[in-house]
């Protein structure tokens, strides 16, 4: 930004967001007299905050947020701006302190909306004091190094106000000051999550009449008490150490859509009236707590739940057949608990089902349908099919892996990711369902996964037969494990799955020789065919011999690199062609959006935790 600009006296606005323009803030920006507006937002801007802009008496908006500006700025800078109403400094390389005392009136205070995230502060600033009287609606000041329990004076300001959005998540609070269950402020959206709360769970006044989101996650907190004339849309408070049967209070929840309250400690049975009633409830999120008995079995016809997430409890019995009401239903997962029943083929019907996760239970029987079944087993969109560690047994049929048809690329998979989206206001909110998959065989943990994965995982059950040539078909897959069966005969060709990645066959009986065509498996970096029955030498390419033994032990008639058994013919270097792909590997987010205001629209975020082990068969 150029000095002369301090030439345009008569300017009013200047607006270069997400202009790409970098630079400094000349001192000659004070001399505009009648500027009411400067936002920089979302630019490379750099250097100090200049302090002649507090010179800009008329000024009512100042945005600097995400830009590299740096150094020490002092809060006072702005507290002689009678007119400014938003004020964000938001996520720069700035260290924010309250600076000199200055005769303050409050009268004058008319800030609305105030963004410090991510400004190196320690301590609640003191400009604090006064927003409750200048009704302020929006602040944020999560990402900072704040400590300790929140002073009785800030909360005593704010009371009788009402918040659109107050976020103080990822600082290091533990509590307010004389205060227990109840804030004296009603708000629309609130954040506590990510900092060091303790004790019951602290609720804004009249939630009777609404509120959209309230996020209470990754604390220490124990209990909560909600009223049954309580409005809320959007409830997390996963990451707690919440316990007992606290569950049915949120039956009585109205306007509730999305209930996360995974990784605590809740006991008992889940109440009937979560999914049997005809709540609006879209996502329920129960994972990682002592849940026990067995799921609800009348669930409404009206269903509009999309994602189920029971994984890690102690449930038993069967799947309710009552699901198949739930037609919007993208993500099912029961993975770690106990339940006992053959393969769901009559989920096939959910036409929107994108992952299946029923890992690590007590399922049997044949994957696939069986001859008393009338559906046909199809699972038109599925993405993730997790089927590990249960007592699956015969064979893999041709017929059930042709159904897999999403798997095929056809039904415009490449072209999907979005399900229903629609706008319901100029705000989204973004829910993040996290699926637990061993993959790669690595003991990495991922947060998010910034793609879509296509995942097939029948490990460690009792299979046997041949493996099907329709396998070979399946070419979106990214990773495929049949570890820990007993399959036989020969690999199929799977030359055609050209974006796999990870490809575990090991611990099986398969003979006959390694196929060449793996070698020209570019994305292929994950390969275990140990402990079979193959034989012949391994193929010899660049890609290949990236693999380690272990890859190939277990196998007394394979030799070659890198084995120590050396193949005792010199065979001519068969080179594998790399498959240079027409198309780039498709980077997509899949998201479930959450409108702010009177209704939902969805997608799906898969994120995927890596080497989650399984259990070796005795």
């Amino acid at each position: 930004m150029s000095p002369w600009i301090a030439n345009l006296t008569s300017l009013t606005i200047l607006q270069l967001s997400n202009s790409g323009l970098s630079g400094s803030i000349p001192s000659s920006v004070g001399g505009l007299k009648k500027l009411k507006e400067l936002t920089l937002s979302n630019s490379k801007f750099y250097g100090n905050i200049p302090s002649s802009i507090s010179n800009l008496t008329q000024l009512s908006t100042l945005n600097l947020q995400s830009n590299n500006f740096s150094g020490t700025v002092q809060l006072s800078l702005f507290m002689g701006l009678p007119n400014l109403s938003i004020l964000s400094l938001s996520n720069n390389n700035l260290s924010v302190v309250d600076g000199e005392d200055i005769t303050w009136s409050p009268v004058h205070t008319r800030i609305k909306s105030l963004g410090l995230v991510s400004c190196g502060m320690e301590k609640l600033p003191k400009l604090l004091r006064y927003l409750g009287r200048s009704r302020t609606n929006w602040l944020d000041i999560s990402q900072n190094r704040i400590r300790g329990a929140i002073p009785q004076w800030a909360w005593e300001n704010w009371s009788g106000s009402h918040f659109h959005y107050l976020n103080l998540s990822h600082n290091y609070f533990t509590g307010f000051v004389g205060l227990e269950t109840s804030l004296p402020f009603s708000i629309d959206r609130f954040d506590l999550s990510s900092n060091m709360f303790q004790g019951p769970i602290p609720l804004p006044q009249n939630l009777s009449q609404g509120a959209l989101e309230l996020d209470y996650s990754s604390n220490m907190f124990s209990s909560i008490a909600l009223h049954s004339s309580t409005k809320i849309s959007i409830f997390k408070a996963s990451r707690n150490n919440l316990s007992g049967s606290v569950l049915a209070s949120f039956c009585g929840v109205n306007n509730l859509e999305i209930l996360d309250l995974s990784y605590n400690n809740l006991t008992g049975p889940i109440p009937s009236c979560l999914m049997e009633g005809t709540n609006e409830l879209r996502v329920i999120n129960l994972k990682k707590n002592r849940l026990h008995g067995e799921l609800p079995h009348n669930i409404n016809e009206s269903c509009s739940l999309e994602v189920l997430d029971f994984g890690d409890n102690d449930i038993k019995g069967k799947l309710p057949r009552s699901l198949a009401a739930c037609s919007e239903l993208a993500v099912f997962d029961i993975q770690n608990n106990q339940i006992s029943d053959s393969f769901p083929c009559w989920m096939s019907t959910l036409g929107r089902l994108y992952v299946l996760v029923l890992k690590s239970n007590e399922f049997f029987g044949q994957v696939g349908p069986s001859a008393e079944d009338k559906n046909s087993c199809e699972f038109p969109r599925i993405m993730i099919l997790d089927l590990a560690s249960n007592n699956f047994s015969g064979t893999l049929t041709e017929e059930w892996l042709a159904n897999l048809t999403f798997m095929m690329g056809e039904a415009g998979a490449l072209a999907l990711p979005a399900l229903t989206t629609q706008s319901y206001s100029d705000e989204t909110r973004i829910y993040e369902v996290t699926n637990e998959l061993t993959y790669k065989g690595s003991d990495l943990t991922m947060e998010t996964v910034f793609r879509v994965l296509w995942f097939l995982d029948v490990s460690n059950n009792d299979l046997q037969g041949s493996i099907p040539a329709a396998i070979g078909e399946l070419v979106e897959l990214n990773s495929l494990n049949m570890s820990h069966n007993y399959l036989t005969g020969p690999i199929p060709k799977l030359g055609n799955l050209k974006w796999l990645e990870a490809l575990d066959l090991s611990s099986n009986e398969l003979s006959g020789e390694i196929p060449r065509e793996l070698a020209s498996l570019d994305f292929l970096t994950t390969l275990n065919l140990s402990d079979n029955k193959l034989v012949g030498s391994i193929p010899e390419s660049p890609h290949f011999m990236t693999f380690s033994n272990s890859s190939f032990l277990g196998n007394s008639g394979l030799c070659g690199t890198p084995l120590s058994n050396q193949c005792m013919i010199n065979r001519t270097m068969q080179s594998a062609v790399p498959y240079h792909s027409k198309k780039n590997p498709v980077d997509v987010m899949l998201f479930l959006f959450s409108g702010i205001g009177f209704g939902v629209g969805f997608a799906i975020a898969v994120v995927v935790a890596w080497g989650i082990p399984i259990r070796k068969r005795s």
